[in-house]
């Protein structure tokens, strides 16, 4: 039996529909994000970048194929609570290995549906991002409630979703360290299918443990929250530049290699997420459609002088990209990788494999 379920946002506006999924033991706080992707709803929900988030899918029926682990980003889902307009009850494909009802239920994530997710969507785009609560308790909401969801504050999540120990991934080519903040499996397919030897390494390394592997390059994950929050992180990437290893960042290792140049951060109103996000390479004028999951972006008007701007938003001008002159390095904050999603800028990690390639030519000092 369905149990209405609703969902309170921190201004005051709620929403009524039905829970499914798991039954949480108490109410879901969490801050409430929509992603505009038709597909790949199994690779968002087992993103962590969605790491204590309430997600949202803006397209109307979500579960049509089925749970397929072989398509998973990580070993499990991370994210608070899932929003759909209409869960498929009965999915088709050949590849499905159960429903989307019973895949929440046994990673105890709770989930709502029936209700008006474009009218939801709007609201957060009219907004901007807000703090939200799933509750069986129906309304009214006294000024108390409305008070300490927009206290909510979401801790620190890079410690939860990064790796315990390091692993390795077998690869006849360059040596690519994987420094894990909440990295997706796509990055690790990605650099071995195109022959690297991987070894992913936990957040809390510190690069003399990095270095101490004799790296060909460093490639720094996707990952949750405020970059702000990993300020320790910050001296340990400043000294891989140092060391001139190359380097490439994705998301939030885009943020924190801007963050360990100087640059600085800030939250965006509703972030970017989805898989239809159009960027300009400033360089050659192309524009590619791109994945995307991030709620802060680099401040472009804050770039030190050894970074140069790259790639561009189309929509809102923020930055997507960033070439550094202090290093072998760049970074950008769309998903290369993207999965499902567009494959237009995966040329990325051909790309970071010739600077690879060039530092060891050059004898990098690294090593």
């Amino acid at each position: 039996m369905e149990n209405t379920t609703y969902l309170l946002l921190e201004n005051g506006v709620w929403f009524e529909g039905k829970g499914f999924g798991a039954q949480p033991g108490g109410d879901v706080t969490g801050e409430v994000v929509f992603t505009t992707a038709m597909t790949g709803y199994l690779e968002t929900i087992t993103d962590p970048s969605y790491c204590g988030q309430i997600v949202v899918q803006t397209f109307p029926l979500i579960g049509n194929y089925g749970v397929i682990p072989a398509d998973f980003e990580s070993a499990r889902p991370r994210l608070a609570a899932y929003i759909v307009r209409e869960w498929c009850r009965v999915p088709s494909n050949f590849r499905s290995e159960g429903d989307l009802d019973a895949f929440l239920k046994g990673n105890g994530i709770p989930g709502l549906s029936g209700i008006d997710t474009r009218a939801l969507t709007r609201q957060l785009r009219d907004h901007g991002a807000m703090n939200g609560l799933l509750t069986t308790k129906a309304p009214p909401y006294g000024e108390d409630v409305l008070a300490r969801l927009r206290r909510h504050r979401q801790a620190p999540s890079v410690p939860l979703v990064t790796r315990r120990q390091a692993e390795r991934f077998d690869g006849g080519g360059p040596h690519i360290v994987l420094w894990d903040f909440g990295a997706k499996q796509n990055l690790i397919r990605e650099l071995t299918k195109r022959g690297c030897r991987v070894t992913a390494v936990p957040a809390f390394w510190t690069a003399e443990q990095i270095l101490a592997l004799s790296p060909d390059g460093a490639l720094l994950s996707n990952g949750p929250g405020d970059p702000a929050d990993n300020r320790e992180i910050l001296p340990e990437v400043q000294k891989l530049f140092a060391a001139r290893l190359p380097m490439m960042g994705v998301c939030l290792g885009h943020q924190l290699m801007a963050l360990a140049s100087g640059a600085k951060t800030e939250k965006l109103p509703f972030g970017h997420r989805g898989a239809n996000q159009p960027v300009k390479d400033l360089v050659t004028g192309r524009v590619a459609v791109t994945s995307q999951n991030h709620g802060y972006t680099v401040r472009p008007d804050s770039l030190p002088a050894c970074a140069t701007l790259r790639f561009v938003n189309c929509n809102d001008g923020t930055c997507e990209g960033i070439v550094y002159r202090s290093a072998p390095a760049f970074s950008v904050q769309f998903h290369p990788e993207a999965c499902g999603g567009p494959h237009d800028t995966a040329y990325l990690f051909d790309d970071f494999l010739t600077t690879v390639h060039h530092a060891e030519s050059e004898g990098s000092p690294c090593r």
